[in-house]
């Protein structure tokens, strides 16, 4: 199989698809794999890192997508990448489409064979190729969102964990899966006071023995969203709906309520955003406020520390990386009934109905077309 890796191209994207010690597997394998010439250099990785785990550096990203089968990205194709897109190419990467119709429409053009990160599944449900930017993402957004809380940048002036006699911040986050569970111990760790929203019972029930009740726990109600907007310093939106746009769960209207200077991070942003007035934002960029409250929206949050992040990630879709290298698309995603959810766009068509639903477009099963 020819494989290829190019160079992230999305503003402050440092990031890349494989490690060497990804291509290294790959290649082990008889496969041929062509990074672009500096992709790695972002992550810390050389071209001569590549060169030694037995790939070709190429100068020419013309000349690279043209020859690949298989490209393996990091982030949504650009619209130079998508032009560069044709039928012959798999295209394996984080997509999020729901709420990108302008690319959906795009990928359906180019005939491509699109596979997303995001969708596929594991046998509890979960979603392994997400879960590890979630963890990043989520560690990140207290981070970031306690930077943002200083005056200098527009924030309330607020330290988080507060100092002897100062009570600590007020935190909430919305959603307790991976991100939001990640921004939960970070913002417990900081000292700051910790709540997660959620509708799942279930899953409050989980954190609440997990953290020993130093984490409060509230069902998910609109009651809860506007004490949670009234009293938060830093609200976090970490909602995840699997392929489908976010649910915009803090109105323009509750910023009114909402203290001057405090902070919303939307780490749903890639999926359209969970706050009404939320925004896509870029590391050189990442924040803006609206009624006296700063938003932070940027939607490629773990390309900061790229290093990390490219390590966890091919740890998680090397094992997919190398079924679609060994046996092809069509037969990888046959033989793994996880692996298939990942197929979003194929031949112009969606395969996947939340994509399809956001737009008004018609879907077709993924499975007739691994099936044929």
């Amino acid at each position: 199989m020819k494989v290829a890796v190019p160079k992230e191209i999305k503003n402050h994207e440092y990031r890349v698809a494989l490690t060497p010690t990804g291509a290294r597997e790959l290649t082990g394998r008889g496969h041929q794999v062509s990074v672009q010439a500096g992709a790695g250099e972002g992550a810390g990785f050389t071209d001569a890192d590549f060169q030694a785990a037995g790939a070709q550096i190429e100068a020419d990203v013309d000349t690279l997508w043209r020859n690949a089968e298989l490209i393996l990205k990091v982030k949504e194709p650009q619209p130079d990448e998508v032009a560069r897109l044709n039928p012959q190419h798999t295209l394996f990467t984080y997509l999020h489409l729901a709420a990108e119709e302008p690319l959906t429409r795009g990928l359906m053009e180019s005939g491509a064979t699109c596979i997303a990160y995001e969708t596929i599944t594991d046998a509890r449900g979960g979603l392994p190729l997400l879960a590890p930017m979630s963890t990043v993402a989520g560690r990140m957004a207290v981070q970031a969102g306690a930077h943002s809380l200083e005056k200098a940048q527009g924030g309330a002036g607020v330290l988080l964990p507060g100092v002897p006699g100062v009570a600590p911040g007020k935190v909430t986050v919305i959603g307790g899966g991976v991100v939001g569970e990640n921004a939960a111990r970070m913002a417990l760790g900081l000292g700051a006071e910790v709540t997660i929203l959620d509708k799942s019972l279930a899953r409050l029930e989980v954190l609440d023995d997990r953290y020993q009740g130093r984490i409060k726990t509230v069902y998910s109600t609109a009651d809860a969203l506007e004490t949670a907007a009234r009293e938060s310093d830093m609200i976090i939106g970490a909602v995840l709906v699997p392929g489908a746009a976010a649910p915009k769960l803090i109105t323009r209207r509750m910023l009114a309520d909402m203290q001057p200077g405090s902070v919303l991070v939307d780490v749903a942003i890639d999926q359209g955003g969970c706050f009404e007035t939320s925004k896509p934002t870029t590391h050189a960029a990442p924040t803006y406020i609206v009624d006296g409250v700063v938003h932070y929206c940027v939607a490629n949050m773990p390309g900061a520390v790229a290093r990390t992040s490219t390590q966890g990630l091919t740890n998680a879709t090397l094992p997919f990386v190398l079924a679609l290298a060994d046996k092809g698309w069509q037969q990888a995603l046959r033989d793994d009934p996880h692996f298939l959810p990942g197929l979003n766009v194929h031949a112009g068509q969606v395969t996947y109905l939340a994509v399809a639903e956001a737009f008004g477009l018609e879907s077709i099963d993924p499975a007739s077309v691994v099936a044929s």
